[in-house]
């Protein structure tokens, strides 16, 4: 039985339906990504958009969507629906019945005594979207027509009509492939069964995408449909469609739907949601598995995406410690600049310690680990002494110190006009508290493991300076809690989530007392029901809801929206602090998540939310961040119940 379903009344209300989105991604960088009522309301909306590496790397709109058109007994119906400006037509989600994830969406048609189930379904290792269309009724004498609309752009950019567009096609096997610009790869569209083909190219000007409207963004493009499939059909007739950057052979289009959506996980639980959420977030971009950062506009391979997400998405998910050092590899491979020697990112080096002690509580031989990674570690810590990085250094007092004009060089990056929003300049809490975090952890590895004395006895005085000056520089009586940075203007006051970590850590600086007391604060002025606060309600500079223009929005996405992955840390904070006692608030914390599971992205979970209630979900419709760290609490909570 489908856990998720929408009724009738819900899909034909645009105002519900327009606002929900399904997502798929094929495992090789492509993905799929529309609304359930399959009207395109972003410009990264498509049916099939894939990377294209001999371009940039970067995600290209091929397929934009499919119209289908039903014909019986002299009258058609328009099963599409697009939005021009603030009109629709056509209004096919109108005969739209109902709509399921079983485990795949399904969605089903009712018009003139015709019942449709139609399919979407991604090939988990190429380039390739499969639709079935299934009638379950269908009088005599009817006919489908289908005709695809195709963008061939990137999905940052729209496009609109031109004189450089190639309008031809060529045949391939039972189908037709189009390629409207030099370099792109074609599109082939083939079917199961046969069908007429008319080719007529024509641009249908001015499709609008609501929800960049509503961004101030560029909204309207244009979109080439080039031909319509027409096919006789009835009553248990069963079409099915690839449209693929590869040539597949016709006759296994059918057998490959049935296999794939076989091996699918089941979309039956809670559960089983999360798991096929994790697994869509791990990509194979050129034969390097990557952690993709979210859907549908970030990127794979991001460095503090994927130091953050690795534990709860590999392990924690889908329990393969085999593919976490694989894509772990990947990533010290890929980031050599940032990890050693300079990136906007400064905590993200130092994260890496937390991952790795995610892994040896999670079973990994801690010998071995450090034989594999120490290196790595201890030269990330040298290339934080004085001297070594422009952007961030050793101080004499054993902290680390941060700043680059008109830089966001922590996690809270947002920009304005060229500036930063928080730029926070100096001693930052949570950098410091990673800092001390890694240096001790490497000191008690390679005391354990190693063999250079030398390391050891260089490091041990750092770490008794960290200890003796951190609480010193950043704790403030009065306030009651650590300072969120403390810069050239002395210590800044404003009650952020950052020090968090001083208590989710392995390490931590502070005494028990202290971080009883940070915890305290965070629980009464950051913690919702959806994630962590960025910003204290209480501060002058609080903005509860994520709306408005984008500079507005850029303003409040760390000045008081929640960042759900950061519940990861407060779970890891409380078990540390209280233990088992914690596990009834943790669950309830994280229950809320499952209500949403039909919200925004359908079937997974969002990057951000709504400072203030009801809290609504933004961002990028599926985090990687977000799913992972709700595996991880979930995980956290199971494993303290068995103890």
């Amino acid at each position: 039985m489908a856990y998720i379903k929408f009724n009738k009344s819900e899909l034909v209300n645009l105002e519900y339906s327009l606002k929900r989105e399904l997502v798929a991604g094929s495992g090789s960088g492509a993905y799929g990504n529309t609304t359930i009522c399959m009207c395109n309301t972003r410009k990264y909306h498509a049916l099939l958009a894939v990377p294209i590496y001999n371009f940039d790397g970067g995600r290209y709109v091929l397929l934009s969507s499919v119209d289908e058109t039903l014909s019986v007994a002299g009258k058609d119906f328009h099963l599409g629906i697009h939005a021009y400006g603030d009109i629709y037509d056509p209004r096919g989600h109108k005969y739209i019945r109902d709509f399921e994830m079983d485990p795949s969406p399904v969605i089903t048609y009712e018009v003139g005594g015709i019942v449709l189930k139609k399919s979407l379904l991604f090939t988990p290792d190429s380039n390739q979207i499969l639709i079935k269309y299934a009638f379950v009724e269908a009088p005599a004498g009817t006919v489908m027509s289908l005709s695809p609309f195709l963008a061939f752009r990137r999905t940052h950019v729209l496009t609109h009509k031109n004189s450089e567009a190639d309008l031809s096609f060529k045949e391939v096997a039972n189908g037709v492939a189009y390629r409207m610009y030099e370099g792109f790869p074609y599109l082939n569209l083939q079917f199961s069964e046969a069908f007429e083909y008319t080719h007529n190219p024509m641009w249908y000007l001015g499709i609008t995408y609501s929800d960049e409207y509503r961004r101030g963004f560029d909204c309207k493009e244009d979109l080439m449909v080039p031909g319509s499939f027409v096919f006789n059909v009835k009553k248990g007739t069963t079409i099915v469609m690839s449209a693929s950057t590869n040539e597949v052979n016709p006759k296994g289009i059918k057998s490959r739907f049935t296999r794939v959506l076989s091996s699918t996980i089941p979309t039956d639980s809670y559960e089983n949601l999360l798991l096929a959420a994790a697994k869509s977030m791990v990509w194979d971009v050129q034969g390097s598995k990557q952690i993709y950062a979210g859907y549908s506009w970030l990127k794979p391979g991001l460095l503090r995406e994927t130091i953050i997400a690795l534990p709860g998405i590999a392990l924690y998910g889908l329990g393969d410690r085999k593919l976490f050092e694989e894509i772990l590899d990947n990533l010290i491979r890929d980031n050599e600049e940032r990890l050693f020697h300079r990136t906007t990112q400064i905590e993200a080096p130092l994260l890496l310690t937390d991952t790795l002690q995610q892994y040896i509580d999670f079973g990994a031989d801690a010998r071995r680990l450090w034989g594999k990674y120490g290196y790595v570690l201890k030269n990330i810590l040298k290339s934080y002494l004085p001297g070594r990085r422009e952007e961030v250094a050793m101080h004499p007092n054993g902290l680390l110190w941060a700043q680059k004009d008109g830089a966001a060089l922590t996690w809270m990056n947002t920009y304005i006009a060229g500036r930063p929003v928080n730029e926070r300049p100096g001693y930052q809490v949570e950098v410091n508290t990673m800092w001390y975090n890694a240096v001790c952890f490497a000191i008690e590895m390679e005391d354990k493991y190693g063999s250079d004395d030398a390391f050891v006895r260089i490091w041990t005085p750092i770490r008794n300076n960290i200890e003796n000056n951190f609480k010193q520089v950043f704790w403030s009586d009065e306030l009651g809690h650590l300072a969120d940075f403390c810069g050239p203007e002395g210590m800044n006051r404003e009650m952020r989530p950052n020090q968090l970590y001083a208590v989710s850590l392995d390490y931590s600086p502070l005494d028990e007392m202290s971080q009883a007391a940070v915890m305290k604060v965070i629980r009464r002025e950051l913690v919702t029901s959806r994630g962590i606060r960025t910003l204290s309600p209480k501060d002058r500079r609080y903005k509860g809801v994520y709306e408005g223009n984008q500079n507005m929005r850029d303003e409040a996405s760390y000045n008081g929206c929640t960042r759900p992955f950061l519940l990861g840390a407060y779970a890891k904070a409380c078990y540390k602090l209280f233990g088992h006692s914690s596990t009834s608030f943790i669950s309830k914390l994280i229950e809320g998540f499952e209500e949403d599971i039909n919200i925004h992205g359908v079937g997974t979970f969002s990057e951000i939310y709504d400072g203030d209630p009801p809290h609504s979900p933004h961002g990028a419709i599926s985090s990687a961040l977000t799913v992972a760290e709700i595996i991880r609490v979930k995980y956290m909570i199971e494993k303290n119940r068995e103890i």
